[in-house]
């Protein structure tokens, strides 16, 4: 473990339940391959130890995880490093796959932003608790990327055609939209999250189902906006092909529908093509599949016009508005 990723990553044992906290604030906690690899190192440390929980957490309020480290992943992109980038998507798929197949419950703690990478780290463990200033993201076909660390996996799992309307469009859900799609597991209001360390210790005997129900505040699911519209979801998305999904939007002709033209419009088409074959799959395959086909795809995406435009103006525009004609038509890639 580097010296920055020590000082990224948090790690210790508190009677019997694992404890990461993600330390790197002032970036929103984007993930660094030195960080990806730290917390992978300190599950495989801890498998030998009688836990009863890992908590994954963060020493923000602002973010759990904003993602991957988009920036760096550009510089390598542009210095023709792109191995270096593979070797970060590389060490973050193995942690999802740990992740997912850990031998004790791994409950992550969710205050603010939590996109992409973060999604990674939280939604393959058992326990996804909210607050009520969280929000939950797969943003990536604005920056001419596709939904990756697992989603292919989890997005097409989640009820009727959700995930593929929070893959294509990477609309962003609350605390309420993310219990009622499934992403989010419990509620637990941000003034009472630092206690649900401490609770999981002192109840080892008790299912950490039954531990986070105690610290639970009022549920906010009954408010979900994305459920009120749950049936155009299902029949807008659910559609076969990207052009009948945006031929029933139109269809349909509500503000919702409008909204989500409007973020189909905005993103790579190459990424959209890329995500809907993916998802479209997902539901056959394993999570290790799953992964492997994203890291095939990874590969060859981030060397492609579509995402050197996508992230360049995420990180140099004002308006972060890609401007998709600019990139060229080659490089173009087939999801596997």
């Amino acid at each position: 473990m580097t010296d920055t990723a020590a000082v990224e990553i948090l790690a210790d044992v508190h009677r019997g339940v694992g404890r990461i906290l993600l330390n790197r604030p002032e970036a929103l906690n984007a993930l660094t391959t030195g960080m990806v690899v730290a917390i992978d190192r300190v599950l495989a440390e801890w498998e030998r130890l009688p836990l009863s929980a890992v908590v994954l957490a963060s020493t923000s309020t602002k973010a759990f995880c904003a993602g991957g480290d988009i920036r760096t992943i550009r510089e390598h992109s542009l210095a023709g490093d792109a191995e270096a980038s593979e070797r970060f998507f590389a060490s973050e798929y193995r942690l999802n796959a740990r992740i997912a197949e850990y031998p004790v419950p791994v409950v992550s703690l969710i205050d603010g932003l939590c996109m992409g990478g973060g999604l990674g780290l939280s939604v393959h463990g058992g326990f996804r608790v909210v607050t009520e200033g969280a929000v939950l993201a797969m943003p990536e076909t604005g920056i001419g990327f596709f939904p990756d660390v697992g989603a292919s996996y989890f997005l097409p799992r989640l009820p009727g055609a959700i995930g593929m309307y929070l893959g294509l469009t990477g609309h962003r859900l609350d605390a309420a939209d993310a219990l009622s799609t499934g992403l989010a597991t419990h509620f637990v209001p941000a003034d009472g999250l630092d206690a649900v360390g401490d609770a999981l210790a002192e109840n080892p005997g008790d299912p950490v189902d039954a531990v986070l129900n105690r610290l639970a505040g009022r549920s906010p699911v009954a408010g979900s906006r994305l459920a009120e519209v749950r049936g155009d979801v299902d029949w807008a998305f659910g559609a076969p092909t990207l052009g009948e999904i945006e031929k029933r939007l139109r269809h349909l002709d509500t503000p919702w529908a409008a909204e989500a033209l409007v973020a189909l419009e905005s993103a790579s088409p190459h990424s959209l093509e890329i995500t809907h074959a993916l998802l479209a799959r997902g539901r056959q395959r394993t999570l290790r599949e799953c992964l492997s086909a994203e890291l095939a795809l990874t590969r060859t995406t981030i060397r492609t016009p579509d995402f050197l435009e996508g992230v360049r103006a995420a990180l140099v525009d004002k308006d972060r508005n890609p401007d998709w004609q600019r990139a060229s038509l080659g490089g173009r890639t087939s999801p596997s």
